[in-house]
């Protein structure tokens, strides 16, 4: 790596937001898990006949200490906004300005995630974390200006932001996460970011050790020569991260390396959302790359995640993977925004609700298999 880093302590980044939230992480309570797993097996069905769902029940029970746990509702989503220098090296044919346009279309109320919220009664929240370009949208509740610089540099060509940025970013959307759990029981990523594959698929190579060829995907829908550029970047911005980092205070500098400031502050969104015990549900491949950080900085974040969906670019999967987080849907969907997502969170609340709803077959007067 292009930089030298400390070696790590039992309390990383000490005297910090940052550092203060991943001390207040804890992993997921086992008694109430298991009290949601003795639940679920007493109710007036075949054991395990709700599949995967009586993982997400439990793990939710987990995360709120309790059984059976809160609805995840009202549910919030948060879009982070920012901008790529590696959008010089011609790795997508849309203009970098198309971020700006498009956080004033979330703001209105315009786009796929506003239409995909109000369906479910969500919430929609943007969040300037790096926009290059100005843009027109009159001031809203909706729209949260936390810029820490207009757009990353060129990781093609040296570290996207500084180690300072990196972390600042990752404290934005701690504070996001903070403010939208106390009125919200889930929280929701979206991002927005012109380029934005390119940043995921790095860090991707640089947090699993996968390939770029491996890792990096079409995107907004390339040519086969633009993929090929995009893979020979992923590429050489990578080989500045030489080892898959092991420390906190490593996985902060890689960040800084070859990711992106939308990316920064959704790792610490996960972060804050970890800390404030709501479950947080995951999208796509800037999603998954930033949860990839986010466990390298407090491995128990990623105990009270979970992953909506799988998307049409390889490095999600590779991220769930390296994770060990199983997607709930998979339909192949590489729009970001939080769409999938939000696609998969009247699941979560399936979950939540039959634990709490459903009753026993004692309670019920039903017989049990002999």
């Amino acid at each position: 790596m292009s930089r030298p880093t400390p070696p790590s302590s039992d309390a990383p980044f000490a005297g910090t937001l940052l550092g203060d939230t991943i001390a207040a992480i804890a992993p997921r309570d086992a008694a109430a898990e298991r009290a949601a797993r003795d639940r679920l097996d007493r109710m007036t069905k075949p054991p395990g006949s709700l599949g995967v769902l009586e993982d997400v029940a439990a793990q939710l029970s987990g995360t709120a200490g309790t059984c059976p746990p809160p609805l995840p509702t009202p549910a919030a989503v948060a879009v982070f906004a920012g901008d790529h220098g590696v959008h010089a090296q011609g790795v997508t044919p849309w203009p970098q300005e198309v971020t700006a346009q498009m956080v004033a279309n979330f703001a209105r109320g315009g786009a796929v995630v506003n239409a995909f919220a109000a369906q479910l009664g969500a919430d929609v929240v943007v969040v300037d974390v790096g926009v290059a370009t100005p843009y027109a949208v009159e001031p809203s509740p909706a729209l949260l200006s936390r810029k820490v610089r207009h757009g990353t540099d060129d990781l093609a060509v040296g570290p996207a932001m500084t180690l300072e940025e990196a972390q600042r970013a990752v404290e934005v959307g701690i504070e996001v996460a903070t403010e939208l759990a106390a009125e919200h029981s889930c929280l929701v990523t979206g991002d927005m970011g012109i380029t934005n594959t390119t940043a995921s698929a790095a860090l991707v190579c640089a947090f699993t050790g996968a390939t770029s060829a491996a890792a990096t995907g079409r995107g907004t829908g390339v040519d086969d020569p633009t993929l090929a550029r995009k893979v020979e970047v992923v590429a050489r911005a990578t080989t500045r991260v030489p080892e898959r980092p092991s420390t906190p205070e490593a996985a902060l500098a890689a960040l800084a390396e070859v990711g992106g400031l939308e990316h920064a502050a959704l790792a610490g969104f996960v972060l804050g959302a970890a800390a404030a015990r709501v479950p947080v549900l995951l999208d796509g491949v800037i999603a998954g790359s930033a949860a990839l950080v986010a466990a390298a900085l407090c491995p128990a974040a990623l105990e009270h995640a979970l992953a909506g969906h799988t998307s049409a670019e390889p490095g999600h999967g590779i991220a769930l993977r390296a994770l060990g987080l199983r997607p709930l849907l998979g339909l192949d969907l590489r729009l970001g925004e939080g769409t999938g997502a939000l696609l998969a969170l009247p699941l979560v609340a399936s979950a939540a609700r039959a634990l709490r709803e459903v009753a026993t077959f004692d309670s019920a007067g039903v017989t049990e298999k002999s």
